[in-house]
């Protein structure tokens, strides 16, 4: 008899809590309902201290696993204008803001199981790796048993690994991807794939073969333990399930990335 092949396992999350006062970005409570680890905005970009409280809550009672999306102070920008800041003031603001996020998680009977940084901070720390250095630095002054999620082969997990921190890849589902490897910046025509079935049928080749196809029919190696779905996408969440759906179906196992949870 021959050994059953090992059932491929892949996390799937989300940018949440990006709301502001009365104002709401997207549906958390239905993504909640999809997702396996939920990005939670930490009040830099978006999010106040009651909505990442509902969102904590509400990612708690469902088992899913709560991240830390950190990012510039920006939120006229939504965290996603370039910015230049001291390593100094860098490493306080995401020391600030993961303590912030670790109390409200405490809070609701549930801790912070990762980091993600957001927008133009993750961006520059895939490139810039006195940025990388700085974000992974605060991290570990933190709590080094933080895993740092990020892209594959970029500055950000090199830094984090060098640091001594764990880290975990991730894959963009709703996002078009350069020959390069690198994703299509937003504001270029064809950035942000909208079409939920060609999204989930990219997704389950990435989770089988580690490729994707890049903006000019190329392929292109992508390792990832993660998918995200942003949720600021439009249709976000049916996109995300559609995603979930056909992976499951595949006989892909959909669980976070973090241990234990």
């Amino acid at each position: 008899m021959t050994a059953p092949a090992t059932q491929p396992v892949i996390d799937l999350n989300s940018d949440l809590g990006e709301g502001y006062g009365r104002w709401r970005l997207g549906d958390d409570e239905a993504m909640l309902a999809v997702v396996t680890s939920a990005n939670v905005a930490c009040g830099f970009h978006a999010g106040d201290p009651a909505t990442m409280r509902r969102t904590v809550r509400a990612a708690v009672e469902r088992g899913v696993a709560v991240g830390a999306q950190v990012s510039y102070p920006d939120l006229a920008g939504f965290g996603r204008r370039a910015m230049d800041v001291p390593s100094e003031e860098l490493r306080a603001d995401v020391v600030y803001q993961l303590g912030a996020l670790r109390g409200i998680a405490v809070a609701e009977g549930g801790e912070v199981r990762y980091v993600k940084p957001h927008g133009a901070l993750y961006h520059a720390a895939a490139g810039d790796e006195r940025v990388a250095v700085d974000v992974a630095a605060a991290v570990r002054a933190v709590d080094p048993s933080l895993v740092l999620l990020g892209q594959p082969g970029s500055a950000a997990l090199a830094a984090a690994e060098s640091l001594g921190l764990a880290t975990a890849a991730e894959a963009f589902a709703d996002r078009a991807y350069t020959p390069e490897g690198r994703l299509v910046p937003r504001g270029e025509p064809g950035a942000v794939l909208d079409d939920p079935g060609e999204v989930a049928a990219r997704m389950l080749r990435l989770v089988r073969e580690g490729l994707v196809t890049a903006t000019d029919g190329t392929d292109v190696a992508v390792r990832a333990h993660s998918i995200c779905v942003h949720g600021d996408t439009p249709d976000a969440v049916r996109m995300a399930a559609e995603v979930r759906a056909v992976l499951t179906r595949a006989g892909v196992r959909v669980r976070a990335f973090v241990p234990g949870s």
